[in-house]
């Protein structure tokens, strides 16, 4: 069993930044891929980045060249970094991990964006 654990949401106003971290604990090793979920009311989960083990990434169309993904092994962290944020990206933003086949998913971290 893998624990995920999101933080670093807020309120921010259009233009401004944010770095959310997922750490992961429990049997958090051999992690094959992290990606970032959201999700905003009345719409699907999307993907907006993710990262391999071994650090290939991907990113949403929406996001790129605004958002990195990373990770700091050592502290079984994955940060997403968010820049020049938008109104159209206020979401819950949700950690996922796949280990041993599975998929586990953090509780998620609400992202607002608004003036």
């Amino acid at each position: 069993q893998v624990q995920l654990v999101e933080s670093g949401g807020g309120l921010v106003q259009p233009g401004g930044s944010l770095r959310l971290s997922c750490t992961a604990s429990g049997s958090a090793f051999d992690i094959k891929v992290t990606a970032w979920y959201r999700q905003s009311p009345g719409k699907e989960r999307e993907l907006v980045a993710q990262i391999t083990a071994r650090g290939n990434t991907n990113y949403a169309d929406s996001v790129r060249g605004r958002f990195t993904i990373s990770r700091d092994s050592a502290k079984n962290t994955w940060y997403l970094q968010m820049n020049s944020l938008q109104p159209e990206d206020t979401a819950y933003y949700y950690c996922t991990v796949v280990q041993g086949g599975m998929n586990y998913w953090g509780k998620g971290t609400l992202v607002t964006v608004s003036s």
